[in-house]
């Protein structure tokens, strides 16, 4: 059984850009192809919650050799996005100024294929936040149905 989602879809226009891909890899120092979100949609820094829009694209990179003749977007791009999208709430809504890198992916579920063309939404929702870790619940969504969850922990990284 699916869990709840993160944030009732009703609020969220998928065509609003709050902030574009160059704002976002503006705050990110992910290049090429790995930028891997394409606007954020929606953010509630009260609620600590935000929602990003990923196209899947039929020319992509990846599609030539995952799965050839029917691509499925790799799970570990979607990791990725969400990953992403929780560096950018910890940097742009908590100020965070410094390198975040992987620091766990916990109860981790992929719940059905993404075939391009596709948007998928990706929710991330900050569940902790200490000076050197941040924790946050993500998911994916395929028109409307959960594809993936996951509890992404990111570590401040020292220099």
């Amino acid at each position: 059984m699916p869990p709840p989602l993160l944030l009732d879809l009703s609020r969220i226009d998928p065509d609003q850009v709050l902030y574009s891909r160059d704002d976002i890899y503006g705050v990110l120092p992910q290049q090429f192809e790995f930028r891997q979100l394409d606007a954020i949609c929606y953010h509630d820094p009260v609620e600590r919650i935000a929602v990003a829009v990923r196209e899947v694209r039929e020319d992509e990179w990846w599609t030539r050799g995952h799965v050839p003749g029917m691509p499925i977007f790799p799970g570990v791009l979607m990791l990725e996005a969400v990953a992403q999208l929780s560096a950018y709430v910890c940097k742009y809504i908590d100020g965070f100024e410094g390198m975040i890198a992987y620091g766990g992916i916990d109860d981790c579920k992929f719940r059905g294929a993404v075939v391009p063309p596709a948007r998928l939404l990706l929710l991330c929702r900050e569940a902790e936040n200490r000076s050197r870790r941040i924790v946050c619940e993500t998911q994916a969504l395929l028109d409307g149905t959960l594809v993936f969850e996951a509890r992404i922990t990111g570590l401040a990284m020292l220099r």
